[in-house]
This record gives C-alpha cells, sequence and structure tokens, in this order.
C-alpha cells in the first residue's frame, strides 16, 4: 500500500528571477548531515535588523541546528532610505528582507502581532502600546510550535539594549520560556501544540554604539569558520544576509577570520563547553530512532555529488522507516526534510506560472504547469491538484524531458482578496488583529493559489505543494517570477490624500476619483462620495472599460460641505451593475516594487482627508532637495506653494534666489553625499537673504566626509523626544517662528503621532536661537527639537520635528509651524 506526505515547498523555496531553486550537490549534503541533528535554536529581538546574522548562519549551517528568528514586530516604525514608505507599507517592506536574508543564512522567520509604533525609551513606556499578555502570548505560542532546545535574546531585560522595544523583547522571551513549559498559561493554544520547556536561554552579549557587555568569564563560541563544502566563512555569508535589509541602509562588507560571539545564561542551566549541553541531539531523543542514524550515515557517506540521484533508493528506504515510528515533533520535522532531500537529489523541477500578475474576481486564470525530471531518477507524477481541480495523470517521468499543459481556473468572485493577512481588520494601538491562531507568526500572505503536485518515488506518493506564480522576460533582468495576487474587479484610488481649507478661503476645491479596471468592465456605476457630514454622488450609466483600463471622476467640496469641521474624511464608493450583478469597489491597491525583494500589495480604503484651519502663509515657491524619501512635497503643494523638487542636477543648474525657501528632505545628506559639495552655493542663497530648512538627519551614515550642513557649528544628536504628547515649551515666545503668519501655541501639538521629534541638534553655535523645550516623561527638557540662525540677510533651520510624519497624518499645528518656518524671510517675519 502507497503511503503519502504532503511537503509545502512555498516561501522559502521560492524567490525573484527563479521559479524554484534548484539545490547544489553541496546544499544537499549538509542536509543530509542535517539529518542526523535534532537540535533547535530560536533568536528573539524587537525589529527586522536586530538579528545576529553571523551567529544565525553558524548555526544553521555548520552546527546544523533547525534555526528561527523571531522578530517581535515587522519594523512598522523605522524610516526608510530607499523610498517614502512609511508605517505598515514599510513594515511589509523589512517582512520582505527578512525572508530574503532567511533565504541566505538558512533561518526561518516569525512574528509576534505587536506593531512596531516607534522608538521607545524603556519598556514600561513599550507596554504602554503593546499589550503584554497577548504578545507573551504569542513568543509562547512559536516556542511551543517550533520546540527550541535553546532560546537566545539578541538584548538583556535591564535596559543596556537601549531601545524599549529591545528591552521588552528580552522580557517576553524569559518570561516565555518559563510559561511555554506551564500548561496553566495559555491553554488554548493546547489545541493545536503541546507545552514545551527549553533547556535554557542566553543572552547573546555584543560590543556596539560605544557598549560593551562582553566580558572574558561569559561563554563564548567562534562561529567566523570557513566552510569547504559551501567555498564561503559565516562571515561571508552572513554579511549578504544582513545586506537585504536595504531600507535600513543596513549593507555591511564581508568579513573572515575568528569572530567570538559571547553568552550569559538568564535562564536554564548554563553551558560550560557547549550551547546545547545536556541536549540529546541524536536519534535517541525519537522513540524507536536509533537505527534511523545508521542509515542516514550511510547515505551521507556515499553520496555522490556528481550524481546524487544515486541517493534517492536510500532515502526513500529512510523515509518508510520513519514513517513506522510513533508520531513524533522530530519524526515529522525529520521526514520534511528527507523528502525535500528526494526532490532535490532527483533534480525533480516543479512549476505553476501564469502570465499575467492578477488574478481578477470574475475572471478567470490560465496556470501553465511543467514537470522536468532532470536527473532521471525513477519517478512517476501521479496526480495535480490546483483550486479544486484533480488531474490523474499517471506519467513516468522521462530524464530531462519537459511535461507542460494549461489549465484554467475560475477566479470566483468570493476569492478573497490577496490582502496580508495581520491587514484584514482594523489594528488595535500597538498591535495587530489576527483571530486565527494558526496563522500567527506566519511570516508572509497565504499564496493566492496552491498547486499540489504528486509524485511517486520507489512506491512512496509525496505531495509537493508550490505558489502558482508570476513569471515573465525582462529584456534586462532576464527571467523573473513573482507572487500572483488576487485583486477585485476595480479599485478606487482617490487624489489628492489631502485637501486644506484655509480659514477664511471661499474657492471649493476639486479632488478625483479614480476607478481602475482590473478586467474588461461594461456597466452602470454609481459613485459616493461620504463624509461625516455629507454625501456626493455621480452617476455613470454607460461605463465601459478595458482591462488596466481607468476612468477619473472628478468632484468639488466646499468648506460648507465639511459643516464646519476641523477635519472630516471623504470615502469613495462606486456601485457597479454588470449583467445583472451588483458590485462594490471601495479598495484601492498599493503595489510596491523594489529590485531586492518580491512586488508587494496590499488593499485599503482610500479616503480624502479634509483640513479646515486657520492657516497663513507666506512665499509662493519652494524648492525641495529629496532625501531618503518622505511625503512632505505634497502637503507643501496642498499648502498652496509651488514645490520643484532638486537632485544634484537641479541645485547645480538654478539660480536659488526664485524660491523664498528650500527645504532639505529627510535625512538628505545622510543619502546624498554630492550635497557637501552645495554647502558654499546653499550658505550663498541664505545670507543673500534665502531661507534653508533642513529636516532631520542622522549623526551616522552620513557621507565619507562629515557633511557641512549649516554656517555655523552644530552636531547631530540621538536625541529625541518620543512621547508625541510631550508637553512643549515655547522658549523664545516673541520669535517670528511661533508668530508669523500663524500664532503658535500649545493647541498646535495637539493630535501629533507617533513622537515628537528625533535626531536634535546638540553643541550648536551661539549664534542658534532655540525655540522649543520639550522631554519624555522623567527627562530634563532638550532645547534643541527646532534651533534656527540669521545668516547675513537670510535664515538657516535645523529642526528633528517628524514634519514627515505628522503631514501626511494631518495634524494641524505641523502645518502652522511648517508655514511659520517658510515665512522667515518674509517682510512680516521682521
Amino acid at each position: 500500500m502507497k503511503k503519502s506526505f504532503s511537503l509545502a515547498l512555498l516561501a522559502l523555496s521560492c524567490f525573484i528571477g527563479r521559479a524554484q531553486n534548484a539545490a547544489s550537490s553541496a546544499d544537499i549534503y549538509l542536509g543530509l548531515k542535517k539529518l542526523n541533528v535534532l537540535g533547535s535554536v530560536l533568536y528573539v529581538a524587537a525589529h527586522p535588523d536586530d538579528e545576529n546574522t553571523r551567529l544565525l548562519t553558524w548555526l544553521s549551517k555548520d552546527r546544523l541546528y533547525r534555526t528561527g528568528y523571531l522578530s517581535l514586530t515587522r519594523g512598522d516604525g523605522g524610516q526608510n532610505l530607499i523610498g517614502n514608505e512609511q508605517g505598515i507599507a514599510l513594515g511589509m517592506i523589512r517582512t520582505q528582507e527578512l525572508l530574503a536574508a532567511r533565504r541566505i543564512d538558512g533561518a526561518e522567520q516569525f512574528f509576534t502581532r505587536a506593531f512596531d509604533f516607534g522608538f521607545s525609551k524603556n519598556p514600561e513606556e513599550t507596554f504602554t502600546k503593546w499589550d503584554r499578555e497577548t504578545i507573551l502570548a504569542d513568543v509562547v505560542w512559536t516556542i511551543r510550535k517550533f520546540r527550541p532546545d535553546v532560546i537566545i535574546t539578541r538584548f538583556p531585560t535591564t535596559g543596556e539594549g537601549g531601545h524599549g522595544h529591545h528591552t521588552a523583547s528580552a522580557i517576553l522571551a524569559n518570561e516565555a520560556f518559563k510559561a511555554a513549559g506551564d500548561p496553566a498559561r495559555f491553554p488554548e493554544q493546547l489545541k493545536w501544540v503541546e507545552v514545551w520547556q527549553p533547556k535554557r536561554i542566553l543572552w547573546n552579549t555584543f560590543n556596539f554604539g560605544g557598549n560593551n557587555t562582553q566580558r572574558e568569564d561569559q561563554f563564548k563560541v567562534e562561529v567566523g569558520g570557513f566552510n569547504p563544502v559551501l567555498g564561503a566563512s559565516y562571515g561571508e555569508i552572513s554579511a549578504d544576509s544582513r545586506s537585504q535589509h536595504k531600507s535600513q541602509g543596513f549593507g555591511v562588507a564581508r568579513s573572515r577570520g575568528e569572530a567570538l560571539e559571547y553568552f550569559a545564561t538568564t535562564g536554564g542551566s548554563a553551558p560550560a563547553k557547549d550551547l546545547m549541553e545536556q541536549v540529546d541531539l541524536s536519534w535517541q531523543r525519537v522513540p524507536g530512532g536509533q537505527a534511523v542514524a545508521q542509515m542516514i550515515e550511510k547515505v551521507t557517506t556515499s553520496f555522490d555529488f556528481v550524481q546524487p540521484q544515486k541517493s534517492v533508493p536510500q532515502l526513500a528506504a529512510v523515509y518508510k522507516i520513519l514513517q513506522q515510528l510513533p508520531d513524533s515533533y522530530w519524526r515529522r520535522v525529520k521526514m520534511e526534510e528527507v523528502a525535500k532531500l528526494i526532490a532535490s537529489c532527483s533534480g525533480l523541477f516543479l512549476e505553476a506560472s501564469t502570465s499575467v500578475q492578477n488574478a481578477v474576481q470574475g475572471d478567470s486564470l490560465r496556470v501553465n504547469i511543467l514537470v522536468n525530471n532532470r536527473n532521471g531518477a525513477p519517478l512517476k507524477w501521479q496526480r495535480l491538484v490546483l483550486d479544486g481541480l484533480d488531474t490523474a495523470l499517471n506519467v513516468t517521468l522521462a530524464p530531462n524531458r519537459n511535461t507542460a499543459f494549461q489549465k484554467s481556473i475560475y477566479v470566483g468572485t468570493e476569492k478573497a482578496v490577496s490582502q496580508p493577512y495581520w491587514l484584514r481588520e482594523k489594528m488595535k494601538e500597538g498591535m495587530f488583529t489576527v483571530r486565527d491562531q494558526e496563522l500567527i507568526g506566519q511570516p508572509d500572505i497565504t499564496p493566492a493559489y496552491t498547486a499540489r503536485f504528486d509524485v511517486e518515488v520507489e512506491g512512496l506518493t509525496f505531495s509537493y505543494k508550490l505558489p502558482v506564480q508570476y513569471k515573465y522576460t525582462d529584456p534586462v533582468k532576464g527571467e523573473v517570477i513573482q507572487p500572483v495576487f488576487v485583486v477585485p474587479a476595480a479599485t478606487v484610488f482617490a487624489t489628492p490624500d489631502l485637501l486644506i481649507f484655509p480659514k477664511g478661503a471661499e474657492k471649493p476645491k476639486e479632488f478625483g476619483v479614480q476607478l481602475s479596471a482590473n478586467r474588461k468592465l461594461q456597466a452602470t456605476a454609481n459613485l459616493e462620495v461620504r463624509s461625516a457630514a455629507n454625501v456626493i454622488r455621480k452617476d455613470d450609466p454607460s461605463l465601459q472599460l478595458d482591462r488596466n483600463g481607468s476612468k477619473t471622476y472628478y468632484l468639488t467640496v466646499g468648506k460648507e460641505q465639511i459643516n464646519g469641521r476641523q477635519s472630516d474624511a471623504l470615502q469613495s464608493f462606486v456601485h457597479l451593475k454588470e449583467g445583472g450583478k451588483e458590485q462594490e469597489a471601495y479598495l484601492a491597491m498599493t503595489s510596491i516594487n523594489y529590485d531586492h525583494i518580491p512586488t508587494i500589495r496590499y488593499f485599503y480604503q482610500d479616503p480624502v482627508q479634509v483640513l479646515h484651519i486657520d492657516l497663513k502663509t507666506s512665499g509662493t515657491r519652494i524648492g525641495y532637495i529629496v532625501g531618503a524619501g518622505d511625503k512632505v512635497p505634497e502637503a507643501l503643494e496642498q499648502m498652496g506653494y509651488e514645490v520643484v523638487l532638486m537632485g544634484e542636477k537641479e541645485l547645480l543648474r538654478n539660480n536659488l534666489q526664485q524660491f523664498d525657501a528650500i527645504i532639505a528632505g529627510v535625512r538628505a545628506y545622510n543619502t546624498n553625499d554630492w550635497l557637501n559639495g552645495f554647502h558654499d552655493k546653499l550658505m550663498a542663497y541664505v545670507q543673500g537673504g534665502g531661507n534653508l530648512i533642513v529636516q532631520y538627519n542622522t549623526s551616522s551614515q552620513i557621507g565619507p566626509v562629515r557633511a557641512k550642513i549649516g554656517p555655523y557649528k552644530f552636531d547631530i544628536s540621538r536625541n529625541r523626544v518620543t512621547d508625541e504628547n510631550a508637553a512643549v515649551t515655547m522658549l523664545q515666545p516673541q520669535h517670528p517662528v511661533l508668530n508669523v503668519p500663524n500664532k503658535i501655541t500649545a493647541d498646535d501639538f495637539k493630535g501629533w503621532v507617533q513622537e515628537r521629534s528625533i535626531y536634535h541638534a546638540s553643541n550648536t553655535d551661539p549664534q542658534f536661537e532655540k525655540i522649543l523645550g520639550m522631554s519624555d516623561p522623567g527627562e530634563t527638557s532638550d532645547n534643541s527639537s527646532l534651533v534656527v540662525a540669521k545668516y547675513g540677510k537670510g535664515y538657516f533651520t535645523y529642526t528633528g520635528l517628524v514634519f514627515f510624519r505628522q503631514l501626511p497624518a494631518g495634524v494641524p499645528g505641523a502645518y502652522r509651524l511648517l508655514a511659520n518656518l517658510i515665512a522667515l524671510n518674509s517682510k512680516k517675519a521682521f
């Protein structure tokens, strides 16, 4: 009787540019050796880029442990060096960067439901935003599922890690170390998992950021070795992994030579000579598994690097022995590893691809199926299962010959759109809402469609599952593989994101609602734009759009339609009636595209935010030096300014005196080395009566030569005010910044989001005036979040105030204060 086994080759087996990773003989050989290692390690920290990639690489590729990284957050609150995505969009980028890193260093990736809300200075502040018990439950869930023998934290519980999230991650990991083995803790999880008690938990001490927590009396291991099978040192491999964190600017050089990692024990028994002391790494930990080790050793020693298919019968024999053992965690893990190795040794190539990226509700999707038995092992393709289609084949696969055909599937309107599971429901403060217990910890979205290939090998049936992927040929990149997404028939996009009605302005404003067709549409359309105060309607009785076509409806809104409210949101809904069937289009779709990660798509309701505020402006034309990416220019345009985006060429060619103000985008001096070369020209602009405003930069990553930013000396600190509600003191109440053309009061600092300011000025020249004082609870006031200096006839400003967060969020006071900074060189300011 044939027995079957289902194996999912999903996210970690697929990568941009390739349909299915072909394992090299070196990878197979290490995989064979790993079969005889029954041990696992879980690394725990707070964010993407917190993980020690060199240690992860050594654990997974030298010691051959099952290795995982649990990042409590997806990094949503960080800064972005490669684009203007912030918040959840940035979190999705950093998620994919982590997965790219894991494909290189060999570890697995997990997350909790915690949201990265930005920098916090201590764990107490962190736990005001994170529901401590819920996130602890997620850590316990991961431990119980992954069953690590050893847990390692990146940070200590005592605060040396700096960031409050860092310390909180260590606190939760140490609490979970005990709770995971207690059946009274989170008993609802025991429907799916069993309690598990790791042997020990260690803190991976560090020496970085001017903080050395390593001591020679700590347990240490050497992790910088060279792996001759892979042809690289662990420092080289891990550098490639670390360098995937491109949005954070964490590319590093490859390293070689000795590298020591130090550890302090925070729970369980302390190791003296080995991380896994008192842990049985052999098959003796599996009931009846003693004979398996010898069989695996024979496969490994007889492995033929040139003809790996010779190992298939031996691996099938190992698999049959495993089937006879009682069910256990390590039995399941090793059965999956053996199944993967059988596919790798046989050179089995499986592919399910499409020529379009979007599977549109109400349309069909043609899937191309391809199978190739590249190494010629005796294989029979029994069956293909795809979205309810069950096709019996029973085809003997000839050596290195393609077996291919197509299948068309209907994408029903009930098929859920490809929304990341953690965004399906409205999130709470500091935490995503995920109700399906089995999804918690899953790193990526579930593929839109999965193809199951049933293949017979040596009398056994293996079910290999792969995602259906979009494949095309780019004339520069060559073959490119991307995810497939289920999308609605039509999406709705509103522009601009924000409309500002200054008090006293009577003129209505126009906005557009774009309806984009993801398939051919022939329907009647009824557009409704709803606000708290009103409904705007527009009918289109004969809508006709081809696939990828779009139509924009233009509407006007006046201040009377928001009924005197200071803020409102205009939400668009389009009712479509097509062929007697009705549906509603109300979701917008965002696509994020970078070469180093797969395409990301997510859906959201796209309101136009309306502000009716007391806002006066001075000046008309602004030059904006593009930095790391932000949405400040769009906000400036809504304030009524003409904005000219400037890079190196524009700064070189333009007469700067035409601008009423020049504003440097966030981290402009970090990302643009060439900006140093324009220091004299910018200072001449200020001296002649110009107004230069520099938003925050960091003191690190500021180019090979320290940037010259202002007319007088100042440094950039790491000081910040993370409490978005921190009290603000007007240090210079008569200064034009606080009076012209808008009178700035404490009310202008209400409703700020995430934080007040970051990377303040320090060691400032006496010529700088300090305008605002603020501090986090329990700290002394920091007076350098906004510093202004007169230089010649003009003004220079450096500010850490996070306008780049407040303006897109529609914070009225941020608009008023920025308008005053822009007005500094106006006659009214004097």
